[in-house]
């Protein structure tokens, strides 16, 4: 019984492997175009500056108080993770192989 339940979960996985598409994502559509272009406008833009500014100072501020680098380090790292994650995901994003 348990072979032939196995033997039957093999079948299935190869029905569906093999009955996979390719995935339909890209550059193609226009529908997020808008919403694509506001939101790398806002990060790598004035408001990202100024975020990664506030990042670091907090964490300057922290690190002061509690005599401990790792504020002042996560700050740096999400001020980098800001101004590099919008080109990491269209490089991600728009990949092909």
């Amino acid at each position: 019984m348990d072979s032939r339940r196995n033997w039957i979960k093999g079948a299935l996985a190869l029905v569906l492997l093999t009955a996979a598409t390719g995935a339909l994502a890209g550059t193609t559509g226009t529908e997020f175009q808008s919403l694509y272009t506001w939101l790398t406008g806002m990060v790598q833009g004035y408001f990202g500056k100024a975020a990664a500014i506030a990042a670091i100072g907090l964490g300057a501020l922290f690190s002061l108080a509690r005599l401990n680098p790792m504020p002042i380090l996560s700050g740096v790292a999400f001020a980098v993770f800001l101004q590099y994650a919008p080109t990491i995901s269209t490089g991600i994003l728009t990949a092909t192989i």
